[in-house]
């Protein structure tokens, strides 16, 4: 018999207790996969850029801006790209199916954003042909059974010059995002259309999306374009897109500390029950751990022995919840903006592996420690 052969059946010693700790294990597991996937989601911070920056009113992000200072940002030399949008806020037959549409200027954006949004130059083209026409992430898209070609009309808070609120769009591409932390839960829409065509608000933007050159530091030129505008009659808070979202978050609750205090009662939890039933597992092969020493397994080969225990109860149990936790990304609505990546992976199994072996310690320290002369009384 091998050492795995030994470890495994050791294990599986008592098949119920077993499949009772490694189902605790994929449980605290499912909720850290979970909840890791949404920190690194579209919905979360993570898989925002520290770079790209934002420029927005100074009194909040519902204050406009002149779109006049397009060409002030531009004309910073450490400053690649710059685009404007202006967002319109709104909802597709019924107001509850809420849909987010930006007003952006085609080129512009694809400058300094289309990496990240995956706008190809055939995209960008496509939303060329026509003042109606709008590009759909792909998230959107799936989420409303959209297709290209498909016209839709959207009730907006924007009002038309006519006062009317509705707003006709012809679909002309689907864009994928970067990958999946990007939010494609949006449109892009012209901005020339949508300024022509809306009753107040003119030439004015909701915001600046700026790209630095390379080797530029993104802090340096946010406090310059800030400087910028110090004393107009609309001042402006320049953040890096990360920046922007943590703060947007912690609006409604501190998501990162809430995840913390959540996975870490769970994995406190299961270190307390995984500890005292390994414990009381040895004390049970007390007898069976003597004769071991007596014929001649080293007290190295026998804390290897439990401590290969705990981590094939770790790494069943938490295979299992991170398996979950994978196919409640797959079936969630793209409207969560789950995604269970690869960091969240690697993240994973090095928990896994320090849980592990931390649990088994004590156990496979006692073990070692035990006295042949004590185990044979134990019988």
């Amino acid at each position: 018999m091998t050492f795995f052969q030994l470890m495994r059946r050791n294990a599986w010693r008592r098949p119920l207790r077993a499949t009772l700790l490694m189902f605790s294990v994929g449980v605290a597991f499912l909720i850290y996969g979970l909840t890791a996937s949404f920190l690194s989601g579209s919905q979360g911070a993570a898989g925002a850029s520290d770079t790209l920056l934002g420029v927005f009113n100074k009194a909040g992000r519902a204050q406009p801006l002149p779109l006049a200072y397009l060409n002030r940002i531009a004309g910073d030399g450490d400053v690649a790209a710059v685009a404007y949008m202006t967002r319109m806020r709104g909802f597709v037959d019924v107001e509850k199916n809420v849909v987010m549409t930006s007003a952006v200027d085609p080129r512009l954006i694809a400058a300094a954003n289309g990496d990240e949004l995956g706008l190809t130059p055939q995209l960008i083209s496509a939303l060329e042909e026509g003042r109606d026409r709008v590009l759909v992430g792909r998230a959107l898209a799936e989420a409303q059974d959209w297709s290209i070609g498909q016209r839709i009309g959207v009730t907006s808070q924007l009002a038309r010059e006519d006062g009317s609120r509705d707003w006709s769009f012809e679909i002309s591409g689907i864009f994928e995002g970067a990958d999946a932390s990007t939010d494609t839960y949006f449109m892009l829409a012209r901005y020339d259309a949508i300024n022509a065509g809306r009753a107040r608000g003119k030439d004015t933007v909701d915001g600046f999306v700026v790209r630095p050159r390379d080797g530029v530091s993104s802090g340096v030129l946010a406090a310059r374009i800030d400087a910028l505008f110090a004393n107009s009659a609309a001042p402006t808070r320049t953040q890096s897109e990360k920046q922007f979202l943590e703060a947007f978050l912690r609006q409604f609750a501190d998501v990162g500390l809430i995840v913390s205090l959540v996975v870490g009662a769970a994995f406190v939890t299961i270190l307390m029950i995984v500890v005292n039933t390994m414990l009381f597992a040895v004390r049970e092969r007390s007898f069976e751990i003597g004769v071991m020493k007596v014929l001649g397994f080293s007290s190295g080969r026998i804390m290897a022995l439990i401590l290969g225990e705990t981590l094939f109860v770790f790494a069943a149990g938490g295979a299992g919840g991170l398996a979950l936790a994978k196919l409640a990304t797959l079936f969630a609505g793209p409207e969560f903006g789950l995604a269970f990546t690869s960091s969240v992976l690697l993240k994973s199994v090095a928990i896994i592996a320090g849980l592990g072996l931390l649990t088994g310690l004590l156990p496979a320290a006692n073990a070692m420690r035990l006295p042949i002369v004590n185990a044979f009384r134990s019988r």
